[in-house]
């Protein structure tokens, strides 16, 4: 990019810099206002925390921390599922207990934790509130808004340290936004989405992507396509490949 623009006329330069670098700098910078879903996610220094958009395929941030399950109180280290277990870890981090979208998140993948189990993988639940108040939500029934038994540890993040490591803190709300973290048995984040608080999540297109992620890491010569599902054709690391799977795809439209 740069080279093209340094031997330009001076006018396509000037043409280049309104079309190209100018807009990108103003996206970089702007902060829009008066937009509901629209936060600013940076809340902690570069040092303490690694940027959203720097995650994916790096090694996630550790953590220890208090927690919950089957009402007891536990302590909870990322490195003892990820690395000592050899296990998958999926982070899911949502804003707080006794809400209205966060029970049926929490109940949802709840209800499909064997399926996660079955793919070698550990659910850890993250929100700022304390232990105290996740065994209180434990221990109310879903019809009350409660979630009743889960399936998984509820993790205790009270000191917002784990949230805003991952850069999920809203710093004016005191929550965390609803992001979720695929990391693997190597401590590596392969996946991570991030929702407005609006809105919950979909465990069944988890599992899809988790199956994915596992699929190419043990076939690394092979690619998974869009909508792609266990069982289905993938795209094979190939241009000769590559080729071959999109004339059959058009001739499969046709």
């Amino acid at each position: 990019v740069i080279e093209p623009f340094m031997m330009a006329p001076d006018q396509s330069r000037t043409r280049m810099l309104l079309q190209f670098l100018l807009p990108a700098l103003l996206n970089a910078v702007a902060l829009p206002a008066g937009r509901r879903g629209v936060r600013r996610l940076r809340t902690c220094a570069p040092v303490a925390c690694v940027s959203m958009r720097q995650m994916v395929g790096r090694t996630a941030p550790t953590f220890e921390a208090d927690a919950v399950i089957e009402q007891e109180f536990i302590s909870v280290k990322l490195s003892d599922y990820a690395r000592k277990r050899g296990q998958y870890v999926i982070l899911l981090f949502y804003p707080l207990d006794f809400t209205f979208v966060c029970p049926t998140e929490i109940t949802a993948f709840s209800d499909w934790n064997d399926e996660f189990r079955a793919l070698n993988a550990q659910i850890l639940a993250v929100s700022v509130d304390s232990k105290y108040t996740h065994l209180a939500w434990t221990q109310t029934e879903r019809k009350n808004g409660g979630v009743g038994d889960v399936n998984f540890p509820l993790v205790s993040d009270i000191t917002k340290s784990i949230a805003a490591s991952y850069d999920m803190l809203i710093e004016e709300e005191g929550v965390a936004q609803r992001g979720l973290f695929i990391i693997d048995p190597s401590g590596i984040v392969q996946h991570m989405a991030v929702n407005d608080l609006a809105f919950g999540r979909n465990p069944t297109e988890v599992l899809r992507i988790l199956r994915a992620i596992q699929y190419t890491q043990q076939h690394p010569d092979e690619l998974c396509p869009a909508e792609w599902n266990a069982g289905e054709r993938t795209i094979p690391a190939n241009i000769a490949g590559v080729m071959q799977y999109f004339a059959d795809k058009e001739e499969e439209g046709n």
